[in-house]
C-alpha cells in the first residue's frame, strides 16, 4: 500500500515532478523562502512546494 505524504494530499506515489530552468539567484532565493515558511510555520516542504504551484496556476487562470 502506498504512504500517505505528509501534506495529507493523498499516496506520495501520485505526485509528479516538475523541473524548472531558472537563475542560480532565483534557485537561491527559492531554496530560502522555502527553508524559511518551513522553520517559521512548520509546514512540510512537499506542503509549500504545492502551495506556489497553485497559486500559480490560479494567477494565470489556469
Amino acid at each position: 500500500m502506498p504512504q500517505d505524504d505528509v501534506s495529507g494530499r493523498g499516496p506520495a506515489s501520485e505526485l509528479a515532478e516538475i523541473k524548472l530552468f531558472v537563475p542560480e539567484d532565483l534557485y537561491r532565493a527559492f531554496q530560502r523562502c522555502v527553508w524559511i515558511l518551513v522553520n517559521e510555520t512548520g509546514r512540510d516542504r512537499l506542503d509549500i512546494m504545492h502551495e506556489v504551484v497553485h497559486d500559480f496556476l490560479v494567477k494565470h487562470g489556469c
